[in-house]
């Protein structure tokens, strides 16, 4: 963390601003250390990102003054100054275009009370074109989860997965992305003697310690999920009893699969027969089995359906309502569970009830005195693709969506397209580069309020440290544009951040018995509902949250990937790792994490590297239509062959401009995990002349 003598700092149990595990941090002079007794950390346990996550609070870049744009470029102005812009910018749009021509890109990073207040803003403005980057990640988890189950998070907890006889960790690597809650919970449970199957197309850190390895073939879930499905219908490993209690559809789905022929199925989706059905046995087998499922599963067109059909495999097996089994997907940032709780997304008021019930909206009504429009927004990728057509404006807080979003190079050259863009951020990203008006926000350590984890738990954080310069708290931010910008401005007047929280609680019958008095140095986890004494750890025990006693058995088809292979193409897929988050604009200004940097390569399979000539560390060029990003080559056998792994946090520029942005069409969520590239051994020249640059 670079020293910064004017600053203060103080002790005090906040939560990690990284991955979605919630774990309890504190200052601790040049860096931090684990919270005491923490809610999901109890033995004050951090991972590599948590230890340094102080290092960006006094970072020398921080913006500490808000940017105007002047003749091309941007320069600093005063609060006041930068505040009418930025309001007169979007009045403008709103006059000439209407509200929904304005995009409103909510942050996963920032508070329950800040995105609360975001999407509020949205609505009252007259709009429901607000998401957050749940979109990029598990937009079609939720979707799945909450048609079939009511609702699209951890049906379990945390500790209880802890207790499983069976974990099928399916396109998620814990162990690198979720270290404290691989480490801590899942793992003690492999030790006790539970099966652990991986389905991923290469072998990781999480690999190392499962039973089993399935290294599916990018885009063929469906297909694997199916004959695992089929293996349980044809060795009878069906839990009949609660299938006639709790389920509908059984012999749709039975005739559906009775022709499959689990070999040759197994094999196109490039896993050994024989392995597929011992991974069958061991789920159906158990006592109690538990789905992991993270973004391997569910960045692609069939997102939704891929979670459909892990919904069956639990489903047919009794693996839900109890202890120890669920399907429980792992959230990727700190609080992108709550951004969507509280209803940062385009579809559903705070406690996702949708934006089409007319007695929801009018609940809403009866706390902010106006109605939120009753048709839903746009998705953030959705809106992208219209600006300069239909979207004139946008708003990004605390995201960075030039470089996060699909064919990401084609997302930039939209975004300076708007004829307005406001951004509240604490670095001058792409995204603020791109902006008309940049305003200083709050880093997490600088701010109270609460975040909701990934099993539920809605944890508060408290400041750690002022703010630098003239940069201002977030909530402070965002209220000002709500009462300058709308016409309500009594709705946007709150004393502090327990203020919202109150607010939110009468909105949202999943947080209406939550309290920070309540919370205080622990948790409570949704649904809380006002007259209950507790939040309920495990759903679906005798009911779904759909409210009915059953879900459907779903009959899930292959849905073939948006990108077609051509001759000497290969798929990219990409994820990240322990020591680096996401797109690195937070982590690759801590030289601590820099430091422990292997640097970024494309893993290549030794065959494929072969074909082409390639050998290990070479530079090589990864290509499409789309972009085309250099990267030293790293042959090895632990990704599949026909496929390659590329980070998104150090490449430039970075792998997303590779990526496809063909959508799920339920959920809208973008194919990240199956792109065509072709890869060749990068030009003489052009190595030469990076080489001679380097030196």
């Amino acid at each position: 963390m670079t020293d910064d003598p004017d600053r203060e700092f103080d002790a005090q149990p906040t939560v990690c601003p990284f991955c979605g595990v919630g774990c309890s941090i504190e200052y601790a002079g040049n860096g931090t250390t684990g919270g005491t007794d923490g809610p999901v950390n109890e033995r004050g346990e951090i991972c590599p990102k948590g230890a340094a996550a102080f290092d960006v609070v006094a970072h020398e870049e921080r913006l500490t003054e808000p940017l105007v744009r002047e003749h091309g470029h941007t320069v600093t102005a005063p609060w006041d100054v930068a505040m009418d812009r930025a309001v007169e910018g979007l009045r403008s749009v709103v006059a000439e275009h209407g509200p929904d021509a304005v995009q409103f890109f909510a942050s996963s990073n920032c508070t329950n009370e800040e995105n609360y207040v975001f999407q509020k803003l949205a609505r009252v403005l007259g709009t429901n074109n607000v998401d957050n980057c749940a979109r990029l990640c598990h937009a079609s988890t939720v979707a799945a989860m909450g048609e079939r189950l009511g609702a699209g998070a951890m049906t379990n907890t945390l500790d209880d997965l802890a207790t499983t006889d069976c974990l099928l960790v399916t396109g998620a690597n814990p162990a690198e992305q979720h270290p404290v809650a691989f480490r801590s919970y899942l793992l003690p449970a492999v030790q006790d003697g539970a099966t652990l199957v991986h389905v991923d197309p290469r072998a990781n850190d999480t690999t190392d310690a499962a039973d089993i390895h399935l290294p599916v073939r990018p885009g063929y879930d469906i297909q694997l999920l199916n004959a695992m499905t089929a293996v349980l219908l044809k060795e009878g490993l069906v839990d009949e009893s609660f299938v006639a209690e709790r389920t509908t559809g059984r012999e749709a789905l039975a005739d559906h699969l009775a022709d499959l022929d689990v070999a040759a199925t197994a094999r196109e989706a490039g896993v050994d027969p024989d392995d597929l059905r011992a991974a069958a046995r061991a789920y159906g087998e158990a006592d109690a089995a538990a789905a992991v499922t993270g973004m391997g599963m569910s960045q692609h067109r069939s997102g939704t359906d891929n979670v459909h059909a892990l919904l069956n495999l639990a489903l047919l097996t009794g693996n839900v309502g109890r202890p120890g089994t669920g399907v429980n997907p792992l959230r990727g940032q700190n609080n992108v569970q709550g951004a969507g709780d509280v209803g940062a997304l385009p579809g559903v008021l705070p406690g996702y009830e949708p934006v089409t019930d007319p007695e929801a909206r009018e609940r809403v009504a009866a706390e902010w005195s106006v109605e939120p429009p009753a048709e839903p927004g746009l998705t953030e990728v959705a809106a992208t693709h219209r600006f300069g057509e239909d979207v004139h404006a946008a708003v990004v807080f605390g995201e960075n969506p030039a470089v996060t979003e699909p064919n990401a190079t084609d997302v930039a050259a939209a975004f300076e397209r708007l004829d307005c863009c406001v951004v509240i951020d604490l670095f001058e990203t792409r995204t603020a580069e791109l902006a008309d008006v940049v305003l200083p926000g709050s880093s997490w350590a600088e701010k109270a309020g609460t975040v909701t984890n990934t099993d539920r738990r809605v944890l508060r954080m408290r400041p750690n440290a002022d703010r630098p310069g003239d940069a201002r708290r977030d909530l402070d931010v965002l209220t000002e544009l709500g009462r300058r910008l709308t016409d309500r401005p009594g709705a946007f007047r709150y004393d502090g951040p327990e203020a919202v929280f109150d607010e939110l609680t009468r909105v949202s019958p999943l947080y209406a018995g939550m309290s920070y008095e309540g919370i205080g140095d622990g948790a409570q986890r949704w649904p809380f509902p006002a007259d209950a004494e507790s939040g309920t750890d495990v759903l679906h025990a005798e009911a779904f949250a759909t409210g009915d006693r059953t879900a459907p058995l779903t009959p899930v088809d292959p849905v073939p990937p948006a990108d077609e292979l051509g001759p000497d193409e290969l798929v990219l897929t990409t994820g990240r790792v322990l020591q680096q988050f996401n797109s690195g604009a937070l982590t690759r200004r801590s030289p601590r994490l820099m430091a422990m940097r292997d640097e970024d390569t494309l893993r290549i399979h030794p065959e494929d590297a072969a074909a082409r000539g390639i050998e290990d560390g070479d530079p090589v060029v990864v290509s499409n239509d789309r972009g085309r990003v250099r990267v030293p080559a790293e042959v090895t056998a632990a990704v599949r062959k026909g496929t390659v792994f590329c980070t998104f946090h150090y490449a430039e520029p970075l792998v997303n401009a590779l990526t496809g942005d063909a959508l799920d069409p339920v959920a809208e969520i973008p194919e990240f995990k199956h792109s065509a590239v072709a890869v060749a051994p990068a030009p003489a020249t052009e190595a030469a002349a990076e080489d001679a640059e380097a030196d």
